[in-house]
């Protein structure tokens, strides 16, 4: 998903420079995991965040906070299975948090925290555009993507099955679809 760094250049560079605020209605937080032998998808319905951007393409900087109670994969089981100490233990820990430490035009390299576990992550992220929309509002919008190890944040809850199998996988691909907002 990622695009090459000349033309994210080009076209970055004519982003207007300030804050957007993130549109959690327009935008999406999703991951797909192995289980058994399928691909569970789901995705996170409430986060906030806010995207800076400047005149030069390195200047972009983004952070967002995701509620780790509001993850839905259509089964409220499952669901409340990753919410316990099994998974994301959300009773005694915070929501989920990243933010940029770097950007090169196609790779955000960034800090992302869950269950207070803080590790470097890199997306791959494809720059989709400004536009102004019907209300006169300016928007921006990006989607990135990552695979990440969910036992590097101490995500490790598994079952073994025979033949060497686990329940769970570890990678989870990670795919955000981000609309942002000028602030006024």
């Amino acid at each position: 998903m990622s695009i090459d760094t000349t033309q994210a250049a080009a076209s970055t560079t004519a982003v207007p420079a300030g804050t957007w605020t993130i549109d959690p209605s327009h935008s999406e937080v999703g991951f797909t995991v192995r289980h058994l032998m399928t691909k569970v998808r789901g995705q996170f319905e409430k986060f906030e965040g806010a995207i800076t951007t400047t005149d030069e393409v390195t200047g972009f900087r983004a952070e967002a906070t995701i509620d780790l109670n509001s993850v839905n994969t259509r089964d409220a089981n499952r669901d409340g299975h990753l919410r316990s100490a099994d998974f994301f233990d959300v009773e005694n820990h915070g929501p989920m948090t990243f933010r940029t430490t770097s950007f090169d035009g196609s790779t955000a390299r960034g800090e992302l925290t869950i269950k207070g576990v803080t590790n470097p992550v890199e997306l791959d992220v494809e720059f989709l555009g400004v536009d102004v929309d019907a209300y006169g509002n300016t928007r921006i919008g990006y989607e990135a993507s990552t695979e990440i190890s969910r036992k590097a944040w101490g995500v490790d809850f598994q079952i073994p099955l025979d033949g060497g199998k686990v329940l769970v996988g570890d990678k989870v691909s990670v795919v955000l679809s981000i609309q942002g907002v000028l602030a006024q």
